[in-house]
């Protein structure tokens, strides 16, 4: 694929909470670009100012990441070198970015990626969690909540999402209506000054957070199920299409469905030649 004549977007991640926390490779980067777009330039401008470096800003978030987005590939255009951070830790990762380094990439710009810290990450080291793989959710919207539980009710990897504080007690409330009491984790403000965390069970989440209303950003890890599925609850048909839905394929489905309910795989083959007809 031919490179498009002009400069170079890089993408850099930038402190979650402690601004010791960037890479020398992050700020030689800031350094050397010829402006900075960023979520919010008063964030930025503290960032910069805390390293002691003067550079011209332009503003790129949600709300207007087609219209900058536009203006930021007009100046890639002019042989400008831009870098893209966020608020904190890596854009795309629940942040701004993706739309405007998919356009950088349609129209044939370098890209190069600064790595950073990220939230989730920090807070499963924090949390120490000994697990070979887990879900990765963000900020769940309210309306999105129902699909949410439905998604993760039998998954056994733990789910990792945001909450903000004034939002997390309903959150867990709800998690407990649906899913019964599940054990987690709460990390709040990672590497910042009141960074806490506890570990325990949502119903006791809940009672804490009544009494000590939540401030600050959240992680919030969830233990997967250690239940198998509650069978009573689904049919053969309804207990296949969930593994279809969570990405097996058709053979793949077939065999666990089998296996759970100690069935032949013929019987399950026939109810899903029926199911995809």
């Amino acid at each position: 694929m031919d490179k498009k004549t002009g400069g170079k977007l890089f993408i850099c991640g930038t402190p979650i909470g402690n601004l010791k926390d960037i890479s020398l490779r992050c700020l030689e980067i800031l350094k050397s670009v010829d402006l900075i777009a960023c979520e919010d330039t008063r964030k930025t401008i503290g960032l910069l100012n805390f390293y002691g470096i003067k550079k011209k800003l332009i503003s790129y978030h949600e709300f207007n990441k087609i219209k900058s987005g536009k203006k930021i590939l007009e100046l890639l255009s002019q042989n400008k070198n831009i870098a893209l951070v966020s608020d904190a830790g890596m854009p795309c990762i629940s942040d701004p970015g993706s739309e405007l380094i998919n356009m950088a990439r349609e129209n044939f710009f370098d890209i190069e990626v600064i790595p950073g810290p990220t939230a989730f990450a920090t807070a499963i080291a924090f949390a120490g969690i000994n697990k070979k793989s887990f879900i990765f959710e963000g900020f769940i919207d309210k309306n999105e909540r129902k699909k949410f539980v439905k998604r993760i009710k039998f998954e056994e990897r733990t789910v990792v999402f945001y909450e903000a504080p004034h939002k997390l007690l309903n959150m867990l409330e709800f998690l407990f209506d649906n899913l019964g009491n599940r054990k987690l984790y709460l990390v709040k403000e990672l590497t910042k000054i009141h960074e806490n965390f506890f570990f325990g069970w949502l119903d006791e989440a809940i009672e804490l957070l009544k009494k000590n209303p939540p401030k600050g950003e959240y992680v919030v890890l969830l233990y997967g199920t250690e239940n198998k599925f509650d069978f009573g609850e689904m049919n053969i048909q309804e207990h296949l299409d969930f593994y279809l839905k969570n990405n097996f394929d058709l053979k793949t489905a077939i065999k666990k469905v089998a296996k759970d309910r100690n069935l032949s795989k013929n019987q399950v083959y026939l109810i899903a030649h029926n199911i995809r007809k």
